[in-house]
Formats: C-alpha cells, sequence, structure tokens
C-alpha cells in the first residue's frame, strides 16, 4: 500500500470524509520544495497544512526533508564536479522516464 492508499485508510477509518479540495500525499510529495521556499499560492498552503494536520506519515516526510536540507547546506551547482553532476543528471532523466 502507498502513501496515498494508506492516508486515505486513515481518513476512512476515522470518519473523515475526501472531498475534491483535499491534497493527496502524492501531491505533497510534488509540493514539498515549493511549500519549505514558500512559493505556494495561499489557497495551496492551506491545502498543504490541511493535509499535513491528517497525515503522520507526511509530517514525518517533511520533516525528513527538513533534516535533509539541514545536513547538506547549501549546494551550489558550481561546487559539483562535472562528471558527478552529468552522473545526477543521468539519474533524474532516467527515473522521470520510469516514472511517467
Amino acid at each position: 500500500m502507498n502513501a496515498r492508499c494508506r492516508c486515505q485508510a486513515l481518513r476512512h477509518t476515522e470518519g473523515m470524509v475526501a472531498s475534491n479540495d483535499e491534497l493527496a500525499c502524492q501531491e505533497l510529495v510534488e509540493l514539498v520544495t515549493d511549500y519549505l521556499e514558500g512559493r505556494l499560492t495561499p489557497r495551496e498552503r492551506r491545502r498543504f497544512e490541511a493535509h499535513l494536520a491528517q497525515c503522520r506519515g507526511c509530517r514525518a516526510y517533511l520533516e525528513q526533508m527538513r533534516r535533509t536540507i539541514g545536513a547538506l547546506g547549501t549546494l551550489t551547482e558550481e561546487s559539483i564536479e562535472p562528471a558527478a553532476k552529468e552522473r545526477l543528471l543521468g539519474v533524474f532523466r532516467d527515473w522521470k522516464r520510469h516514472s511517467v
């Protein structure tokens, strides 16, 4: 069962009804960077935070992202060796192709 299914199952067990305005776990994962950088619209931010209030898994994911960012600090493109940069870009390209 994926994160979205667990979250929806939890809502149904707790008697919560899903609405069209609710944010799914996968949507939250896609928006987490914009949330942390303050780039969500007010409506998106409300939906994001409403989801967090109901989903323990997504709260844990957000905290994990905050800790990862804190541990890594600021990494600039210039600080990455060209060979490493190409390997990373290759991995992301492959991931993107396989996730579509």
